[in-house]
This record gives C-alpha cells, sequence and structure tokens, in this order.
C-alpha cells in the first residue's frame, strides 16, 4: 500500500515506476506528486476499469432482462424458475466477491483486471450458444446463470484496485465514479438486449432465431444475441487492461494481512449497510421486470426495466460527491429514511384490495428509490476509508512519524479490503430480494409482504447509521 512521505522522488521518476507497468513508488497523499504525475496515472487507470466494471455489470444482470422473453423463444418455464434464474447470478457473484476482494493486493490490479474481465466471455458464449436451440435444459441455464456471478464479482476487485490510486479527498468521487458509471451497465444490458434479440443481423455467424406469434403477427427473435453482442466488447476491454492499467508495487498483501478486518466491529456494520443500499439497487434491478409482469400484465417490461437501474448508476457518483463535502454518515442517514418513504409509496400504487393499481405511480416511485439506493452507494463508500482512517489515526496519535506513516499504510490496506468485502456482502442482496418477491407472490399472490419486509431491514439500517456514525457524539463520525 502508500507510504506517504515527503522524501525526495527519483530523478527519473518515470521510468522507474512505468517499467514493467509496476509502479514501485506510489503517494497519492503527496501534493507535490500528485499534481505532477499522479493525477494523470491514476485517472487513467481509473477510465480503463471504468468500462471493463460496465461490463461486468451488464453480464451479471443479463438474465434479468433475458427471462422476460425466454418464452418467446420457445422456452418455457415456471414463474419460480425464472425467478431462479434472475437470482442466481447475484448469489454465486457475492460468494465470487468475498475471494476476489482480497485478490488485488496479491496479484495486482493491472493484471487481475484483464483476468478478470476476460472470464465474462464464458457465461456471454455460454448463454449465447445456449440460447440458439430451445430444448436447452434448465439445468444448463442455472448453470450459465451462475456463471454470469463473474461478473458480478469484478467489482470487489474493481473497487478494491481503484480506492489506491486516490488520495483520501478524491477516493468519493473516484470509487463514485468506478461504480457509478460501471452500475450503467445494468442499464446498458436491459436497454440493449430488446434490441439486438429483436434483430437478425448477427445471424450469418450467431445462427438462426425463433419465431413467436403476437395478436396473430409472427415475429422472430434471436435470443442468443443477448449473448454474443457483449464478445468483442470485452476483448477489446481485456487487453485494454492488460496493456494500459498498473500495478502498485506497495499494494501487495497477502490474505493473512488483510484478513485483520473480520475482526473489525465497523467492517461487519458497513456490510449491513451495503446490504441495504447497494443490495436494494442490484436486488430490484435483477427483479423489476418479472415483478411488473407479475403485477401489470399488460405493461411491456422491457420498455420500462433499464430506467430505475439508469437512474441509481447516475446517482451513485453523486452520493459519493455529495458525501464528500456533507459527511457519508448523514448523507446515507437520509438516504435510507427516503427509501423507507419510497417503498410505502411503491405500496399505495400496488395492485390490490379490488384495485389494478397504478403503473405510472409504481415507477415513479420505484425510480426514486433506485435513485436513492444509487446515493446511498456512494455515501456509504465514502464513509468506509474515512472510518479506518480515523480509526488508525487515533492509534497513533502521538507516536513518531514512521508510526503515522504505518498508520495511513494500514488505514489505507484495511479500507480497501473492506471495500471489496461489504461489496460482496452487499451482493446477497441481489438474490435475497427477488427470491423475496418470488416467495411473496408464491404464497399470498402479492408482492406487498415481501416490500414490507424490506421497509423493516431499512429501519435497522438507520439505526445503526444513527447510532454509531451520524449522532452528535458518535463513537466514529464519518
Amino acid at each position: 500500500m502508500a507510504r506517504l512521505s515527503s522524501h525526495a522522488h527519483p530523478p527519473n521518476p518515470s521510468a522507474e515506476t512505468m517499467s514493467n507497468h509496476v509502479l514501485k513508488n506510489w503517494e497519492p497523499e503527496d501534493p507535490a506528486f500528485w499534481k505532477t504525475r499522479g493525477s494523470a496515472i491514476a485517472n487513467r487507470n481509473l477510465w480503463i476499469s471504468i468500462p471493463a466494471l460496465m461490463l461486468a455489470f451488464a453480464v451479471w444482470s443479463l438474465w434479468s432482462v433475458v427471462v422476460v422473453n425466454l418464452d418467446k423463444g420457445g422456452f418455457h418455464f415456471t414463474k419460480n424458475e425464472l425467478f431462479w434464474l434472475t437470482a442466481l447470478p447475484a448469489l454465486s457473484g457475492a460468494t465470487l466477491r468475498i475471494f476476489y476482494s482480497f485478490l488485488v493486493p496479491i496479484f495486482g490490479g493491472r493484471r487481475f483486471t484483464a483476468f478478470s474481465t476476460a472470464t465474462l466471455l464464458i457465461p456471454a458464449l455460454g448463454m449465447g450458444f445456449a440460447l440458439r436451440d430451445p430444448a436447452t435444459s434448465y439445468s444448463t441455464m442455472l448453470v450459465l446463470a451462475l456463471l454470469c456471478g463473474f461478473g458480478g464479482a469484478n467489482f470487489s476487485s474493481s473497487m478494491a484496485n481503484i480506492s489506491f490510486f486516490f488520495p483520501k479527498a478524491r477516493k468519493g468521487l473516484a470509487t463514485g465514479l468506478n461504480a457509478g458509471i460501471g452500475n450503467l451497465g445494468v442499464s446498458l444490458v436491459q436497454f440493449v438486449t430488446p434490441i439486438v434479440i429483436a434483430t437478425a443481423a448477427f445471424a450469418s455467424f450467431a445462427g438462426g432465431g425463433q419465431t413467436f406469434v403476437k395478436e396473430g403477427v409472427e415475429h422472430g427473435i434471436w435470443l442468443q444475441n443477448a449473448g454474443f453482442i457483449w464478445v468483442p466488447f470485452i476483448i477489446v476491454s481485456s487487453i485494454a487492461a492488460w496493456f494500459g492499467m498498473n500495478d502498485i508495487a506497495d499494494a501487495k498483501a497477502s490474505f493473512a494481512d488483510q484478513a485483520v478486518i473480520f475482526k473489525r466491529m465497523h467492517n461487519w456494520l458497513m456490510c449491513w449497510l451495503y446490504i441495504g443500499t447497494f443490495g436494494s439497487f442490484i436486488g430490484f434491478s435483477a427483479g423489476f421486470a418479472l415483478l411488473t409482469k407479475a403485477q401489470f400484465p399488460s405493461i411491456n417490461p422491457t420498455a420500462y426495466a433499464f430506467l430505475g437501474p439508469l437512474a441509481g448508476a447516475l446517482t451513485r457518483p453523486v452520493g459519493g460527491w455529495i458525501s464528500d463535502r456533507l459527511g457519508g454518515a448523514r448523507v446515507t442517514l437520509w438516504t435510507f429514511v427516503g427509501m423507507i418513504a419510497s417503498v410505502f409509496v411503491v405500496i399505495s400504487f400496488m395492485p390490490g384490495a379490488g384495485s389494478s393499481g397504478n403503473f405510472a405511480g409504481f415507477l415513479g416511485a420505484f425510480i426514486v428509490l433506485f435513485m436513492l439506493a444509487g446515493i446511498g452507494n456512494g455515501s456509504t463508500f465514502r464513509m468506509i476509508p474515512v472510518i479506518f482512517m480515523t480509526q488508525h489515526q487515533r492509534a497513533a496519535k502521538g507516536l513518531d512519524d514512521a508510526a503515522q506513516r504505518q498508520a495511513l499504510h494500514n488505514a489505507a490496506k484495511e479500507s480497501a479490503a473492506v471495500l471489496g468485502f461489504s461489496a460482496a456482502i452487499g451482493a446477497y442482496g441481489g438474490f435475497f430480494i427477488p427470491k423475496t418477491f418470488g416467495t411473496a407472490l408464491d404464497m399470498t399472490g402479492s408482492a406487498v409482504p415481501a416490500l414490507y419486509v424490506f421497509i423493516a431491514f431499512y429501519v435497522t439500517c438507520v439505526a445503526i447509521t444513527w447510532f454509531f456514525y451520524a449522532r452528535r457524539n458518535a463513537g466514529m463520525p464519518c
């Protein structure tokens, strides 16, 4: 991790730091270093990381939009089976994130970004071939859904990597941009997929399509395009990461070095809060199209499904930017209060008790909910480095300069690990939310009970944020 000191830079730092793509002298907290060279290098790595992460989210979210079109391609699964296909990528992605969150300091950010982006070819190609044939078994579909978790896993390694490049004052915006624009992959896949599966433009190499009849008119559909369309972009992004990004020599750390976070109370508290923010974003993204189809059968969900994830992705950098100025805890607290209110509004527009519901109000309230989740994603990730920096600075107060530098080193190492690990735990929301919707619909015929469960969870998030971080005289104000 970065050593922060005031010693002179090498006579030819460019030659030293750029050899073999390894940065051997990285001091982002040094204003002179940051202005002369650090900013340009950090921003180059950020802007290569962003499209790679966007592709990862696109692959991770493929099933959220494919499932609503499977019947048109000749695949006939039950409603509960469809919810499983939308939920399993989040389950595998969240689990893989636990491992990915520790791998950047072991293998290096450049190498692991290139490798992890290339692995997206496995589910993209697999779905492309499987969706060409309606005889493909449901078990094969489940395996492919699990493999799409590679995309979700990339978030933890990407965020941990980018956090190493930027100074404390810019971490909120940098991680917000990486995550926020990366999150646009969810909206992108839900916008692009309905377009590409409706065209035979790739039929010459992707294969023929299927036909279905709607209102007496025969239409063609090429579901395989949903997977194949991403393949060339994944290849280009992997190459760009390999040749254009950097590894930071001082960011090296073993798993044992990073495992200290499991003893930190604030690691587990931030995991809980991130389930509430990111878990909501990815869970609602995965389940919204199917929920709309179940509650408002006359509505085409693919025409609107991308709007919520788009809103959430765009507001994530805003959450980081506002938190840099107002404090992450304050923003997070009011975000959860707003999410509680938004869910109550969603419920008021749902069908039930003799009412057919109001789709416009339902959609609008959900978009607000997505926006708030995006802001909360940015604010919680702003809280983490501040918490661990404060914790280690308190421990080193009154000690010599070497101890102060070591405190900064340890804080950066631990905050990067917590960013990755909390991202892993938060991603489980992508599994539980669509499955809770599916269970509620199976048991009661309504999704309203699931929404009340979410409200109860958000109440616990408000309490934790207020007590530990946001109230006057809080133990860890941030």
